[in-house]
């Protein structure tokens, strides 16, 4: 797989506005905020993209949305936020690795394309 910019931001080679850490995930600011919150959600065992997800043992996508979770908690997002996960070109994923997108801090719209 291709070295991306999350693979530099996770090996700290890119500043990033970490919000939320664990042995398992990394959160952190999005730089092209579309919500009031727009936090970027990484695992740290690399698939590269949602669709690939199968490439890692059951075990760490567990993990993973569990930390999503965690991060959604600790940004305070209790009212209620939207988790996006980007799949392909006609998806509009930018970066082949998987990532979420966790939206909040206003009324999200329906429907969302």
């Amino acid at each position: 797989m291709e070295d991306t910019i999350f693979d530099k931001i996770l090996r700290k080679e890119i500043p990033s506005d970490v919000v939320y850490e664990d042995d398992d995930v990394l959160a952190f600011r999005d730089i092209n905020p579309q919500a009031p919150t727009h936090v970027v959600v990484i695992p740290k065992s690399k698939a590269a993209g949602f669709d690939r997800l199968q490439s890692l043992s059951p075990e760490v996508v567990g993990r993973y949305m569990q930390g999503v979770a965690r991060a959604a908690e600790k940004l305070g997002l209790g009212e209620g936020y939207r988790v996006v996960f980007n799949v392909g070109r006609h998806g509009l994923q930018t970066v082949a690795y998987v990532h979420a997108h966790l939206l909040g801090g206003r009324m999200m719209g329906w429907p969302p394309g």
